[in-house]
């Protein structure tokens, strides 16, 4: 079974590439700003064969940001996405694709196809499920193989939790859905899972406790899920620049809609540079950033 998991660092989801006698596929492209480093990695992986098919899980910018330039660099490649977002992806919506209101990039792609949930791909000599995977975002698929037993995860499941419930952060309620998920990863009865972000894993029954833990608490305490949304859309454009100056930063995340919406409804009476600095205090008290003469470091 030819499947190589690239294991990528913050702002990139994983990669994972999957190769048969017939053609090499892979799974999900990472940040664009990491698109370099992904054409190197697939380069090096692929070993000087083509890259046939490229599969998104789903079209969050750290799963698909390196579409276009795999595009460039593969002109005949066969790009496949789940089909909740077709449309919007052809009229290239950034606003529907959810780029402009998290304040991230995405360079224009095109698809071939759609990965359709309740159909099947074959990859690696392997037979692929596509199952919906609604929760993270509502569009999200999973890939199982049931042969092997192993499970793309994307954003559903990671081995200490899952990502961040975006349809909650704009008041739409999604928690039920990250939950039906889980119960469905748990009837597929996975024995490896590649997740979307960290090491692959086996120890499947602890990470989908956690999980449900974790869930538990954000829907009994929805403000605490902003709380962490904030954080991880803060966080994830620090990790972007590196090194900005405060304000600068600052003028940034206030025109960033998600989190004018997150300021509206958890802001608790804070003015807005007030809340987004108590966020920003937060990150740094985890050690997540650091402040030095005017300027945020990423940590």
């Amino acid at each position: 079974m030819g499947v190589t998991v690239l294991e990528r660092g913050w702002l990139s989801a994983n990669n994972v590439l999957l190769c048969d006698a017939d053609s090499a596929t892979l799974v999900d492209s990472g940040y664009v700003t990491h698109q370099a480093q992904t054409l190197a990695l697939v380069e090096q992986a692929l070993q000087g064969r083509k890259l046939d098919q490229l599969a998104n899980t789903h079209l969050h910018s750290d799963h698909c940001g390196g579409n276009q330039a795999l595009q460039a660099r593969y002109p005949a490649l066969q790009t496949w996405i789940p089909p909740g977002l077709a449309a919007d992806v052809q009229a290239w919506s950034e606003e529907a694709l959810s780029y402009k209101p998290t304040g991230q990039n995405c360079p224009p792609f095109t698809f071939t196809g759609l990965l359709q949930p309740g159909t099947n791909r074959r990859w690696a000599n392997t037979d692929w499920e596509v199952h919906a995977a609604p929760g993270h975002d509502p569009h999200s698929v999973i890939l199982f193989a049931p042969e092997h037993r192993l499970l793309m995860s994307a954003d559903a499941l990671w081995q200490n939790g899952f990502g961040v419930v975006f349809p909650e952060l704009v008041g739409i309620d999604a928690f039920d859905e990250v939950g039906q998920t889980l119960d469905l990863i748990e009837q597929l009865k996975p024995a490896i899972i590649i997740p979307g972000h960290g090491a692959v894993f086996t120890e499947v029954a602890p990470a989908l406790a956690l999980a449900r833990s974790k869930l538990e608490a954000f829907a009994r305490t929805p403000e605490r899920h902003a709380r962490y949304g904030t954080k991880v859309l803060l966080k994830f454009k620090l990790l972007e620049w590196g090194r900005i100056s405060k304000t600068d930063f600052s003028d940034w995340a206030m025109r960033v809609p998600y989190l004018n919406e997150l300021h509206n409804r958890f802001g608790l009476g804070h003015d807005l540079p007030t809340w987004l600095d108590m966020m920003l205090s937060e990150l740094e008290r985890s050690g997540a950033l650091e402040v030095r003469d005017g300027f945020l470091q990423d940590a």
